[in-house]
């Protein structure tokens, strides 16, 4: 077991550290290794130079106040209607008159790279089928809230069924759901290699999550062999797909309890590197805590205040 956290730490820095990692590697989302070593040096993104979040904190906060709307039982309906506000937010410059809650705030409104699926899918009305073929990151980045609100196995089945509200492939479910499950356990106080234990024997259930299943054994056993450092994830992927995304993160969350160094290797490769630190940020914020992000990182990174608000709301929820 980690040391004792109030829920409220563990949500404040899950949500903190997602957007912390977010937007360490939303600075070189896109480059090569090699343009970013030319760019930061063979140490990797160890700064923040700009403080501007992604889609990924977007959607993620998105999740969160859909989660916070919804009543029991109508929770993949609430998150669906949220993530269609975030929809208009990446269509309108500013937002409309008497707008509510996370459609009010101009920051929010804008346009990160958003995925192309989950564009393409909230367009389409956002509803299960939409893109069969997408297992794109995007489901994975904006799960970490299901582990917050719910138990590991309501966790899984909340964040694989919205899910397909843009990604009609099993693998984008399955590690949607994976990610939300590792982050219960972790909110329940278990030591990350047993939430990722028992995360791969849940998938390893049934066939259709064993592309998932596989990422996360690969994680594991690199993680056992190489210490996480600048590209040392390379042979997991470059993230774009949802269980390599998943897989990058979680052999940093294995491969170090050093947060600082941990999250600077998990952006510091040529891919998805926003993604892949977001997740790790909401890992690591969910096992140690608000108070184990780097401090400069966590204190100047863009929406604070409103993430820290909304925290406050899951915590009591």
């Amino acid at each position: 077991m980690t040391e004792a956290l109030s829920r409220y730490d563990r949500v404040l820095g899950c949500l903190v550290g997602g957007a912390v990692g977010d937007a360490l590697g939303y600075q070189v989302e896109f480059d090569a290794w090699r343009f970013i070593e030319e760019e930061f040096g063979p140490g990797g993104v160890t700064e923040m130079r700009y403080n501007r979040v992604s889609d990924d904190t977007q959607m993620t906060l998105f999740t969160v106040e859909g989660l916070l709307l919804a009543q029991p039982g109508g929770e993949v309906e609430s998150v669906r209607e949220a993530y269609l506000r975030w929809l208009e937010t990446q269509r309108e410059p500013m937002p409309p008159l008497a707008s509510e809650g996370l459609a009010a705030q101009p920051w929010l409104y804008a346009r990160r790279a958003p995925g192309n699926a989950c564009i393409s899918g909230l367009a389409h009305g956002a509803r299960p089928g939409v893109n069969p073929n997408s297992k794109g990151c995007g489901t994975v980045m904006r799960s970490a809230p299901f582990g917050l609100r719910f138990s590991p196995a309501e966790a899984y089945r909340l964040a694989e069924e919205c899910s397909m509200l843009t990604h009609g492939h099993p693998t984008a479910g399955s590690s949607a759901g994976a990610f939300a499950m590792i982050t219960a356990h972790l909110m329940n106080g278990e030591a990350p290699q047993k939430a990722v234990s028992e995360t791969m024997l849940h998938l390893r259930r049934t066939l259709d999550r064993s592309e998932t299943a596989d990422a996360l054994q690969q994680a594991y056993a690199l993680a056992g062999t190489v210490p996480p450092g600048p590209n040392t994830c390379a042979p997991l992927g470059e993230g774009w797909v949802a269980e390599e995304a998943l897989a990058i993160a979680v052999y940093c969350l294995l491969g170090t309890d050093e947060v600082r160094d941990g999250l600077v290797a998990s952006v510091s490769h040529g891919g998805d590197s926003d993604s892949t630190g977001a997740i790790l940020g909401n890992l690591y914020g969910a096992a140690y805590g608000h108070a184990a992000l780097p401090r400069e990182w966590a204190s100047q990174v863009e929406g604070r205040e409103v993430i820290t608000a909304l925290a406050g709301l899951l915590a009591e929820a």
